[in-house]
């Protein structure tokens, strides 16, 4: 038999003993929600170093992305992920292969020696106050880095540190300006699977298509060929499944509706409206037609008129008899008789005005 302090230490203990395993299970859990969005964000910077780079720089930088896409440049862009936190996000570098033969840059902070005539015209045409922010940032990175020039190097592990730090630096502080980037979610496209993985490990959301294919892609790979196969998974474009109107309008048909539907009354009365608007419209309009055709009847009546009656007047003043007629045609005749052809051609050479 226990005691009765040995029951209240067994009661006081049992939640103690139920909030550690809650706590454990939970840790748990989260562990392994961790690990599997670890592993679809490794199948995402994998598909987007040997898939899709060129798609991807294409959102970044276009550039950048068509000097990537020339063959004779020998540019290879390395994703990896950064951060201090969990889930971490992608970051990506653009590297030239030169073949052992190195690249040179150009920059002024190399070529310029302190002490040239070089120096004091730089000085002079960039101003005493830019010329001065120079200086001060170099002997700030020296502070900070100590290896910042050619002349620094002693070992293999300085070199690195140099090359390192020389990406890093602004161009117009003399560097190559090539620092690892961030990539944002507007940089993925977003017709594969690669935006679901990036948006859930943002949102923590799971997107429909990826919950049809995240069993595949939890899977652990074998050999080369399921490795491929989910690569080409997780970069492949899909197509756009529209969903069909006629489910659902069916669908909504049948459902029983309790409670007042305002919005369909509201719209019944605005269909009222406009239909009551269009046939006010309607008659107006026909309206202002026969009012122009009352006019424009008018005003042609009235121009008829006008021109009738100089016609008329002109066939009164024209009415001749046939005794007149034929005189006046004996006449002409015998004008035309007296005529010679000598006077016809002076005639058509004499021009008239």
């Amino acid at each position: 038999m226990l005691s009765g302090a040995a029951r209240r230490a067994g009661c006081l203990s049992r939640p103690a003993d139920e909030e550690l395993a809650a706590r454990t299970l939970q840790r748990a859990w989260w562990s392994h929600i961790d690990r599997r969005l670890f592993r679809l964000l490794t199948h995402a910077i994998r598909a987007a170093e040997h898939c899709i780079t060129y798609e991807i720089m294409r959102r970044v930088s276009p550039l950048e992305a068509e000097l990537i896409k020339d063959p004779s440049m020998q540019c290879k862009v390395r994703f990896r992920f950064a951060g201090h936190e969990f889930p971490p996000f992608i970051v990506f570098k653009i590297f030239h292969h030169t073949g052992g033969q190195g690249s040179k840059y150009i920059s002024g902070k190399r070529t310029i020696s302190p002490a040239s005539e070089a120096a004091v015209d730089a000085c002079k045409l960039m101003g005493h106050r830019k010329y001065y922010d120079q200086m001060i940032w170099d002997e700030l990175q020296y502070q900070n880095h100590k290896i910042i020039d050619e002349i620094d190097v002693a070992t293999v592990k300085d070199y690195m540190q140099y090359i390192s730090n020389l990406d890093e630096t602004p161009a117009y502080f003399g560097g190559r300006d090539n620092c690892w980037r961030k990539l944002s979610l507007e940089n993925f496209p977003r017709t594969m699977i690669m935006y679901d993985i990036m948006d859930y490990a943002q949102s923590g959301t799971l997107s429909n298509p990826l919950k049809e294919k995240l069993t595949f892609l939890l899977l652990r790979p074998q050999n080369e060929e399921l490795r491929h196969d989910q690569l080409m998974t997780v970069s492949r474009v899909r197509s756009p499944t529209p969903c069909p109107p006629t489910a659902t309008s069916s669908s909504r048909s049948y459902q029983p509706s309790s409670l007042p539907r305002p919005s369909v009354r509201r719209s019944r009365q605005a269909r009222q409206k406009v239909a009551k608007m269009k046939r006010v419209h309607a008659l107006e309009k026909e309206r202002e037609e026969q009012k122009l055709d009352v006019t424009n009847r008018s005003h042609l009546t009235e121009h008829q008129e006008t021109m009738i009656a100089p016609i008329e007047d002109l066939e009164d003043h024209s009415v001749f008899s046939d005794e007149e007629w034929e005189h006046e045609a004996a006449k002409l005749y015998a004008w035309s008789q007296a005529l010679s052809l000598e006077d016809i051609g002076e005639s058509l050479r004499t021009p008239n005005f």
